[in-house]
């Protein structure tokens, strides 16, 4: 039986995908003209006239020009209901007035937002039409930049040059991830950038120097992909990719355990216009002068909010490790074990993202009893039980078939835990103390990843106190037949 302990994956396919659900509203109603009734009669209403955010004046003068782009632009008027301010965070959005909870707090039109669409529209639509959408808006990203006339050069302008995403990290700082999976993840998702880079590199920007004059090179790629990582929203309606200049000043907060009505796309913008726009809600109540706060997603792990925005929480459950599980190859069953597994929508390979103080995923176990099993249980994998085999793996099969998959992942969880340079204690001290940003993520992460491989350890140190006890599948059958005592004891019949 293998089990190995795998890195967290990043496939190319959902590298970039963002994290919330929108909740979209029905849109008919937008198509109806309003109805006006003119009376002579006095309005019931008092007009109030509601002033327009003011950027503050102690901003940084790119921010304060950009502020000026988004007034010129109609994106910042009366309804607008935040503007940017220095936040711990560094730069965030600030309530204007008062904001009830699931009140619009920004509107951003679809003509300045930087997606597929946008790249297609463009000069370069063609030669990027069969690349991967997130690295076609990279290309995008980086030519608009090298323009002084692009449309988004005061959004360009205020953009970061790195985060504190481990993919920025340097070597001395990567060396603080020793043993963790977050340090075969970042390594892996900068192996993965450099290959696209050189791809699009032979591929697009070299043949095409009439569009790329200014030369691109991998920390630029990185960059863009840096960009896109912390500040892309996706999984919206018809948008797989979505920069949104202004939007993307929303900080996160785990004080936010909801993602509903966090952001979504409607349409269209007016009366007279068709065009679309994103929208952000705020899930909390704000008072005037208070940050406005979103739920990036409530589902990442710490490990996964490092890689993509370059902060972790304190939050126990975001800490978490990644059990993967394997039908080996060598295994003399191996054909019938993973035909099982497959009719169960799994594979040779299993990933389970385990949570700290959280219980188990639903499928781990029966997988594990799956790869564990042999000797006299093998009976199970004959295909008389193909059918039924899955659900008998809910319950223990046998004791040494619970013993097995409590030994190895005990071991496994160990020899885990025997790869850091650290101990738990010595993070702990480390964490009470005031640390570089990037050096804190590190020990958060290595601290978090120990504390969940205890946990583990600890659910199957008590399964191992329970083996005697359990009812096993031989038992449980006979019981079925009604060839078992309430005592467990087998009943013989008399002829």
């Amino acid at each position: 039986m293998e089990v190995t302990l795998f890195a967290l994956s990043s496939s190319s396919s959902t590298f970039l995908s963002s994290p919330l659900k929108p909740k979209l509203k029905n849109l008919s109603s937008l198509t109806k003209r309003p109805t006006l009734h003119l009376s002579n009669k006095a309005l019931p209403f008092r007009v109030t006239s509601l002033s327009v955010p003011q950027c503050d004046t102690s901003l940084p003068p790119a921010v304060q020009t950009f502020w000026q782009w988004l007034r010129d632009e109609g994106v910042v008027s009366a309804k607008t209901l935040a503007k940017p301010a220095l936040v711990p965070e560094g730069m965030g959005l600030v309530a204007h007035r008062d904001i009830a909870r699931n009140e619009v707090v920004l509107e951003v039109p679809k003509r300045l937002w930087i997606n597929p669409d946008a790249v297609s529209a463009s000069e370069i639509g063609n030669v990027c039409s069969g690349l991967k959408p997130w690295v076609s808006v990279a290309l995008f990203l980086l030519r608009e930049k090298s323009r002084d006339d692009s449309k988004w050069r005061l959004y360009f302008d205020i953009l970061p040059e790195s985060t504190n995403s481990t993919v920025f990290w340097s070597e001395e700082e990567l060396d603080e991830l020793q043993g963790t999976q977050l340090l075969s993840t970042t390594i892996g998702v900068k192996e993965y950038v450099q290959s696209e880079f050189q791809k699009v590199e032979q591929e697009i920007i070299l043949p095409n120097k009439k569009f790329f004059p200014s030369p691109i090179t991998l920390d630029d790629f990185f960059w863009a992909f840096g960009i896109l990582r912390s500040r892309a929203f996706s999984r919206l309606r018809g948008q797989s990719l979505v920069l949104i200049p202004f939007a993307d000043f929303i900080n996160h907060s785990s004080s936010v355990t909801t993602e509903e009505h966090a952001w979504e796309i409607k349409g269209a913008a007016g009366l007279f216009s068709w065009d679309y726009l994103f929208t952000i809600r705020s899930p909390l109540s704000v008072k005037a002068g208070e940050q406005v706060y979103i739920q990036y997603d409530i589902n990442k792990s710490n490990a996964e909010l490092a890689l993509d925005y370059g902060f972790i929480e304190s939050k126990a459950n975001r800490n978490a490790f990644t059990l993967t599980l394997q039908i080996s190859e060598s295994d003399p069953f191996y054909g019938d074990k993973l035909d099982i597994a497959e009719s169960n929508g799994m594979g040779e390979t299993a990933d389970f993202d385990i949570f700290l103080d959280c219980s188990l995923p639903a499928q781990m176990i029966p997988y594990l009893r799956l790869v564990a099993l042999g000797g006299t249980d093998a009976f199970l994998l004959e295909s008389i039980f193909r059918n039924s085999v899955w659900g008998f793996l809910d319950l223990p099969v046998s004791h040494a078939n619970e013993e097995l998959i409590c030994r190895v992942v005990r071991d496994a969880c160990k020899s885990a835990l025997s790869a850091y340079p650290t101990t738990l204690e010595e993070d702990e001290k480390l964490l009470e103390s005031k640390l570089d940003p990037r050096l804190e993520i590190a020990v958060g992460i290595r601290a978090g990843e120990k504390k969940v491989l205890q946990h583990i350890d600890g659910i199957f140190k008590e399964r191992e106190l329970e083996l005697d006890i359990l009812e096993y599948y031989q038992e449980r059958r006979l019981k079925d037949l009604g060839l078992s005592g309430e005592l467990g004891d087998i009943i013989f019949w008399e002829k």
